[in-house]
Order: structure tokens, then sequence, then C-alpha cells
């Protein structure tokens, strides 16, 4: 009994479910349908406001486009107008030239011509003149200022030129010590010449010895070592070779001390160590007798007189002018122009591409690109053709002992070579681990076909092939 109140419960239940469902679902449907309904009116209406829309736009471009085939017809009709009137223009020239023809007797090609000849010679000479008259008037008023400016920078700075030589005298302190100096068997001079490059005359001078030698960096290293020696009193090979190595040490404090001078002098700012250190060595180099050092800063304090007088850059002017020069601090190690190593020195080391161009341009090697570039070959010009400021045979001379030197030094194997006796010996120290005696004679040879064949010279040139091999040892 249970079981069946149970059953019919239970499809009474399911028979309401069923009825609610299908009630949900056709409110469902309903719903949906109405959506629909909606969604296509909304539809309907966007779609007849674009029709709409079109059937204006259209409209408009039927207007647009009578006016336009209104406007084509007009400018048709205009443009008949302007070629008629064209045609006419033209009918008139031709006129016109048949007239000149049967007038000049010419064709049109042969009047244009001519005209064109008879202009072009107007025109020449009369520009001719002009121009003629401008580079007249230039010319005078810039050699008048010119000189103005040269004469100008000359008489504020007045400076003593001296010209150096290539000896020094070192005074003894009786004759005595020549003998001293000499050694027994000449060992003592031969050493001292052998290691500082240089040329040791002891003559008749009284109580006086001359040392000669074209490189004056070698020559001052030999004055102060022979002054010491003299002053100590032990003269023989080890305590000669001891105070040369004193010397260069002295020589080279020396060359810095000058560079720094020379900056502080000139008030130099912002200058590489390494080219103050190069000014230094110019204390020690000659240009035809000339001081390089001193020329070099005659040459910046003219071509700052000038620069300020032209109303351009002073330092620039000064800087470069300085450094003009820096080139020859190197020329006996590099090959080429001073200028041209001149100019890779200073930009190897951070100077401006202006004091660069300056330097390679002053000896007009290259093109100056500034007015400074340009006053600084006016300075050198003024500072090297002073009266009495320079001496053409010394350099010659210089020149032919480094063009020994630079021989010599080409060959594989050599440590040292020196140009002594004015350049009639070359004394060539080799490496002995790299030469052995039957090389060194070939050595010789070579060396003296090389100087044949390059050096112009008077007499003969004795080539020397020092090969030393040197043990040492300390008793402890």
């Amino acid at each position: 009994m249970n079981c069946e109140n149970m059953i019919a419960n239970a499809r009474r239940e399911a028979d309401s479910i069923k009825k609610e469902a299908a009630l949900q679902a056709k409110e469902e449907v309903y719903k949906i349908k109405r959506d629909a309904e909606n969604s296509f009116k909304e539809k309907s209406t966007e779609l007849q406001k674009l029709e709409e829309q079109l059937i204006r736009k259209s409209n408009s471009l039927v207007q647009r486009m009578d006016s336009l085939e209104k406007r084509e017809r007009a400018l048709s009709y205009k443009e008949q107008e302007l070629e008629n009137e064209l045609q006419k223009i033209r009918d008139l020239r031709q006129e016109q030239k048949d007239e000149l023809v049967r007038i000049s007797q010419m064709t049109p090609e042969e009047a244009r011509k001519e005209l064109l000849n008879n202009l072009e010679k107007e025109l020449v000479h009369e520009s001719g003149k002009i121009i003629k008259e401008i580079e007249e008037r230039a010319y005078a008023e810039a050699d008048k200022r010119a000189k103005e400016i040269i004469s100008l920078a000359i008489q504020k700075y007045a400076a003593d030129h001296t010209v150096e030589t290539t000896t020094s005298f070192v005074p003894l302190p009786n004759d005595d010590m020549k003998g001293r100096i000499i050694g027994r068997e000449g060992r003592n001079i031969r050493t001292f010449e052998m290691l500082t490059g240089v040329d040791l005359i002891v003559d008749d001078t009284p109580e006086a010895v001359i040392i000669s030698g074209f490189d004056p960096i070698r020559r001052e290293i030999a004055k102060i070592a022979l002054e010491k020696l003299i002053a100590d009193g032990r003269i023989q090979p080890a305590r000669i070779e001891e105070v040369i190595e004193q010397s260069k040490a002295i020589i080279e404090s020396k060359i810095q001390e000058e560079g720094e001078q020379v900056v502080f002098d000139l008030n130099i700012k912002n200058i590489s160590p390494k080219l103050v250190n190069m000014l230094g060595k110019l204390r020690y180099r000659t240009s035809y007798g000339q001081n390089v050092l001193q020329h070099s800063k005659e040459v910046a304090y003219l071509a700052e007189i000038m620069a300020a007088e032209l109303g351009v850059n002073t330092s620039l002017a000064k800087r470069a002018g300085l450094l003009h020069d820096i080139g020859k601090a190197l020329d006996y190690e590099v090959e080429g122009p001073h200028a041209s190593i001149g100019s890779e020195i200073a930009k190897k080391n951070d100077e401006t591409f202006e004091v660069v161009n300056a330097i390679a341009a002053h000896h007009g090697e290259v093109e100056p690109k500034t007015i400074e570039a340009v006053l600084v070959q006016a300075a050198d010009a003024i500072s090297a053709s002073r009266p009495g400021a320079r001496r053409e045979m010394l350099e010659t001379y210089i020149k032919r002992l480094e063009k020994l030197e630079e021989i010599a030094n080409s060959f594989e194997g050599i440590e040292n070579a020196f140009a002594i006796q004015a350049g009639r010996e070359i004394r060539i120290i080799v490496n002995p681990e790299e030469i052995d005696d039957y090389v060194a004679k070939k050595l010789a040879r070579d060396i003296s076909k090389k100087v044949e064949k390059n050096v112009d010279y008077p007499g003969q040139i004795k080539v020397i092939i020092i090969r030393e091999v040197r043990a040492v040892d300390y008793a402890k």
C-alpha cells in the first residue's frame, strides 16, 4: 500500500515538474522571439537610415557632377580663347623676326650670336676692370696692414739672439790634467768618446779641452761628466762610465725643468707632460745655429701679438707657435719632415685640430685652415729671418752628421752609432750576441757602401765597428 502511494506521489511530482519545464520552455521561446523581433526592428530602422543617407549623397554627387561639367565646358572655352591669342602672338613675333631679317640681312641665329658676343666682350672688359681695381685696392690695404702688424709685433718683442756652436770648452786646473784625461795608451779618452758620442779635442790650448759634437744633448752630457771627473780626480774607464750615467740623469732633469719653465713663462695650460718634456729637449736643439726652444718662444710671442692686432684667438696662436717645431725633438728618431712629425705628436697628445693644423702647415706642406695657422707661418718666418739669427752652414753640417748616424742605425744588430771627428768618422757599437767578428767586418763594408751612395762629403769617412763583451762579477 505504501509503495503504491509513493509511486503515485512520484508520478504526480514528475507530471508537475514536466508541466513547469514546459511552461519555462514556452516562456524562453517567447522571450527569444520577442528579442529577435526587437533586434530585427532596430536593424530595419538602421538600414532605412543608411538608405536615406545614400540617397542624399547620391543626389549631392549628381549635383557636383553637373557643376563640374559646367566648369569643364567653361574652361575648354577659355582654353580655346587663350590658344587663339597665343597663335596671334606667334604670328606677330614671326612677322617681327622676318622684318628684322629683311632689315639687318642676318638670320635669327646670326643675330643672336652677334648680340651675345658683343655682350660677352663688354662684360669681360668691365668685370676685368672692376676685378683689377678691387685686387689693387685689396693688395695695397693688405700689404700696408700686414707691414703695420709685423712691425708692431717685432717692436713689442725685441729679443736677443745667439747662434749656437757645436763645441764646448772645459777649463782645466793645469795642463797635467790633459794626460790623465787621455789615460794610458789613450784608453780614458777612447772610453769617454765611445760612451758620449762626442769628439774630445786635447790640443795645445792652455788649460782647456774642447768637446766637439753636433748633438747638443750629448755635448752637454759630456761637458758635465768631464767637469765632474776633473773635480773628482779619479779618471779611469769604470769611473768614466759611472759619471756619464749620472750626467745623463742630470740632463734628463734639466730637460724637464726647461719644458716646465717655458710653459710657465708663456702661461700655456692643459698641456701633456710628454709635450712638456719634448719642449725641454728643444733647449738642446739648433736650427741653422738658432736655438729651437728660444725660436719657439719667439714664434709664440709674435703670433700672440699679431693675433691680438687682428682680433683672433691669441691663446690658440700662442700655443700653436710654441709647439710648431715640436717635431724637431724626435726628428733624429723618426723619418719625415718635422712639421708632419710634430702634427702627429700633437694629435696623439690630445691637442685640438686647430693646433695640429697650424703645426703641420707652418712650412706650407699642408693648407692652413685657420687665421692662427697663417700667423704661425708669419711668426716663424720673422723669427728665422732676423739678421744673425741663423747660420746656414751649421745646419748643413749637422744634417750630414745626422744622416751618417741614421744610415748606421738602419742595419740590424746596431746598439749605438756616433758620428764624430766633424763627420769624418762613425763609431758603431754592435750587439755582441748578434754580430760576431766576421759579420762585423762585412757590416763595416756594407755601411761604408751605403754612406758612399747616400751622403755627399769631402775626403773620406772612417767606419769603426766596436764589438765588446763584458763579464762583471762582485767579490763580497
